[in-house]
């Protein structure tokens, strides 16, 4: 796989991601996909998603830097929202926070096979 081609897939992804497309989640996500070391598999990854979702309705994936060596990709993700109530340990109850995400994929015939993220709780700490 390409550069261009992984990089290509991954858009649709964070497309697939923005428009709360769970059930063609399975296209872009392997059956087998672990998170920072825990084996999740799809159903486990879709279900993170959908609790992300539930406490920030208004969560937006906005790429901002985009890197890759097949099969890995690089990512720093920028969020501008308003989760409910506490966000990483952090009571946010609807305030307006900026962060970021760094986070790592290795790709696996094209689906995401492990992820590993960080973000930036510094960064909402700041801002409350």
């Amino acid at each position: 796989m390409s550069r261009a081609e992984l990089s290509a897939i991954y858009r649709d992804y964070i497309a697939c991601l923005n428009a709360r497309g769970w059930q063609r989640l399975g296209r872009f996500v392997g059956d087998d996909v672990r998170h920072n070391g825990r084996p999740l598999g799809l159903a486990g990854y879709r279900a993170m998603l959908e609790r992300d979702v539930e406490e920030i309705p208004d969560l937006r994936f906005d790429v901002q830097l985009l890197t890759s060596d097949p099969p890995l990709m690089a990512c720093r993700l920028a969020f501008d929202c308003a989760p409910k109530g506490t966000f990483l340990g952090l009571p946010v109850n609807g305030k307006r926070v900026f962060f970021t995400e760094n986070v790592f994929y290795r790709f696996d015939r094209e689906k995401i096979d492990e992820v590993w993220s960080i973000i930036d709780k510094a960064a909402i700490e700041a801002q409350l």
